[in-house]
């Protein structure tokens, strides 16, 4: 996956884009514990009170919070609070309780102003709670406190005492109020402030609904944010991997198109559609998967890891141990499915083969009567990749049943250990509430990189398979600096001494080709089959690289030229006349997109595919399917010349391409064709099986197991060359030469 590094710098934006949405969206993920905990533990618990500092304080809950600070904290309790004697109609609606009392109010107070004034009132809060809520005929107020005189109130007595004599009173209070947490004790004290409200009359109810309101839509705020994060970073994953995707197909393609005849025969057709299809697609997805997860991953389980070590440092061990057990359940899952991502992708290659075989040779499988062994094939092909899919997907699907056990089982432990902390008064409930969501975060972000890892070999291995497309060097390159054809050759073929083997091969299949194909002329070629008829003329548009001597078209070797110079000065009709979907017109416009109706008109009489043409409907527009199989192999083989004609190149190749003409058809056309090459002084090169066919060529060429027999005109073939002798007598009768 390193290798598409490069299609993705097209796309930094975007990625970064969908960096900075993630870190949004985990944000949001993060915060909603925290504030789901506020909720139970603040909400619900201390009635929507979550701080020791009251807004208003009557005379007298301001004179007893004063008994238990110190001189220094005094002052500052002095200094935040102002005394208000007659209170206003805007106070008097929230604390109707208030009138005609003294109150004090809490001044307009900085975040570190408040902040020390909450620890500064923390523990007498609690203290004045605990002594309103004791019974004064209860044994343990009688030990602390005795029996006090009448009209002697418990904070009077206190007031007579020194610091150490408080310090040795509530010594009890103080030892539990240090064992009790942070949130406990800040439920605690929210509850003094609760009692101070109901004490000067405020609607308590309606401050824990509001509270709780004001949270929960500050969550859905929240929740929003994060949905809204997520939908964006889906949006530009998806961009992001359908662009690089697109950007590797074309990539695929543009190679596949340079590669010489030799490249085809290492990577075969089934195997080059799987690689720009399925192979593409699995990078495409794991692409999208990389953005959204392995980023998003990260970040989620660091957060939820920092948030359970900062606010629940005492169950931390809970998470090192799920952790671990993570590790290796996906340890197990990696060593048993990895090796079985590079066998997926070669059984999907053979599936793919043998279904275009099967397509492809229908008929030859109909003609002799083979269905059952072509279904027996596919079945094979696809029973092997369905089994293994089978047992890989059976594997994965495993690991999220395990998880949510591993889940399930972490539950139950938080509960029992969390119980315990509560109990203990460490940790509040909406705590261990939130501490659970960590949990599952962390879970599932440890789940999210290992599913992702289990994927990364897959699309590797596709990754590679598309790499060694892109990568590969095609054996014919275009040279640095090609040279210009010359216009006083032009059309002109010359063959010097050429030899030619197939890669691999011990043998070459040509020797020592040497003649000229001079424009206006017509050159055969015969001979047997297997003589390396078709080899020759593939060497002169270069589909094949010759392996010695040089082939020059218009006096330039065709090795000094680029690929599409000297394929543009070539009309080619092969053996097996090749259709495109779209329309009799778009067909023969696609070598010659300028021609017009008029041209187009010539070139189907010349053709002679006139005669059909015009029993169509709509003539020239008439649809053609893929390959062409609307048409006869006549009718293809006719469009297919036409084709090459309205070009109107310098050199004409027709391999074999009259084969499926009768024989008047063939006469007329090679007729037209004739006049029309001494007319525009065009070369053609012309490989025939039958003798009728190539007799009227200025130049006959025949091979014989690669090599040059004989060479001349027909008459001068038939004196001087045995093997052409031969080939003729076996089609025509002496008579029939004779005449023609």
């Amino acid at each position: 996956m390193i290798k598409i590094k490069g299609y993705l710098k097209k796309f930094w934006y975007l990625i970064l884009a969908c960096i900075c949405l993630l870190f949004v969206q985990a944000q949001t993920e993060l915060t909603l514990p925290d504030y789901m905990s506020d909720i139970v533990s603040v909400g619900i618990q201390a009635g929507g009170f979550s701080s020791p500092i009251s807004d208003v304080l009557t005379e007298e809950t301001y004179q007893h919070l004063l008994l238990f600070v110190d001189q220094k904290d005094q002052k500052t309790v002095k200094n935040d609070y102002k005394k208000i004697n007659k209170v206003d109609q805007e106070m008097l609606d929230t604390f109707p309780k208030a009138k005609g009392k003294t109150v004090y109010q809490l001044k307009d107070l900085s975040s570190d102003e408040e902040s020390k004034l909450e620890n500064i009132l923390m523990k007498p809060m609690l203290l004045i709670t605990s002594l309103d809520s004791m019974d004064t005929s209860s044994k343990e107020y009688q030990e602390k406190f005795g029996q006090l005189p009448p009209n002697m109130t418990v904070y009077d007595a206190i007031s007579f005492m020194d610091e150490s004599q408080k310090a040795k009173m509530f010594e009890d209070i103080d030892k539990k109020m240090d064992t009790m947490g942070e949130s406990t004790l800040k439920i605690a004290a929210g509850n003094g402030v609760k009692a101070e409200y109901k004490k000067l009359g405020a609607d308590i109810d309606k401050v824990q609904t509001d509270y709780i309101l004001k949270t929960g839509l500050k969550m859905l705020g929240i929740a929003l944010i994060g949905t809204l994060a997520a939908i964006s970073v889906a949006f530009f994953a998806t961009k992001v991997g359908a662009g690089v995707a697109r950007a590797l197909r074309k990539d695929v393609f543009e190679k596949v198109e340079s590669f010489s005849n030799e490249e085809f025969n290492h990577f075969s057709t089934a195997s080059l559609i799987t690689r720009t299809t399925n192979d593409i697609t699995q990078v495409q997805n794991v692409t999208m998967m990389l953005l959204r997860i392995v980023c998003f991953a990260p970040i989620i389980g660091i957060g939820a890891l920092i948030k359970v070590l900062t606010d629940s440092p005492s169950m931390a061990w809970i998470i090192a141990v799920v952790i671990l057990v993570i590790f290796g359940v996906m340890a197990v899952a990696f060593a048993v499915v990895m090796p079985k991502f590079k066998i997926i992708q070669n059984l999907i290659d053979r599936l793919n083969l043998t279904m275009r075989e099967n397509l492809s040779g229908m008929l030859v499988i109909r003609a002799f009567g083979n269905e059952k062994h072509s279904e027996d094939r596919f079945d094979k092909a696809n029973k092997d990749v369905t089994n293994l899919n089978l047992f890989v997907n059976r594997s994965m699907a495993s690991i999220m049943p395990i998880m949510m056990f591993i889940f399930n089982v972490v539950t139950l432990v938080i509960v029992y250990y969390g119980s315990k902390q509560i109990d203990l008064g460490n940790l509040a409930i909406g705590q261990m509430m939130a501490f659970m969501q960590y949990a599952m975060q962390i879970i599932m972000s440890f789940l999210m990189i290992a599913m992702i890892a289990i994927m990364l070999p897959r699309a590797s291995v596709a990754a590679n398979r598309v790499y060694e497309i892109i990568e590969t060097k095609p054996t014919i390159q275009d040279p640095t600096n090609p040279i210009a054809l010359d216009e006083c050759k032009k059309g002109l073929v010359e063959f010097n001494h050429v030899s030619f083997a197939y890669p691999g091969a011990n043998e070459p299949v040509l020797k020592d080709i040497d003649f000229v194909a001079k424009p206006g002329q017509t050159t055969a070629f015969i001979g047997s089959t297997g003589s390396g008829k078709s080899t020759l003329i593939n060497l002169v548009p270069r589909f094949y690289e010759v392996s010695k001597g040089s082939i020059k078209v218009s006096g330039v070797d065709v090795r000094d030229m680029t690929q599409h110079e000297l394929r543009n000065h070539i009309g080619l009709v092969p053996q097996k006349g090749n259709l495109f979907s779209g329309t009799i017109r778009s067909n023969l416009k696609y070598g010659a997109p300028e021609a017009t109706d008029e041209e187009l008109e010539e070139v189907i009489r010349i053709a002679q595919a006139k005669e059909f043409i015009d029993q169509k409907e709509e003539r020239l527009d008439t649809e053609i399917s893929q390959g062409g199989t609307n048409v006869s192999g006549g009718q293809k083989q006719r469009l297919a010349i036409a084709r090459a004609i309205a070009k109107n190149p310098d050199i004409y190749i027709f391999d074999d391409s009259f084969s499926a003409l009768d024989f008047k058809t063939d006469a007329k056309l090679r007729q037209e064709l004739n006049q029309l090459v001494k007319k525009t002084q065009s070369t053609v090169l012309l490989v025939g099986q039958r003798i009728a066919s190539i007799m009227e060529a200025d130049q006959i060429i025949v091979l014989d197991e690669g090599q040059i027999v004989g060479k001349g005109t027909h008459d001068e073939l038939m004196k001087s060359c045995q093997v052409y002798q031969e080939i003729a007598y076996s089609q025509l009768s002496k008579e029939e030469l004779s005449h023609e």
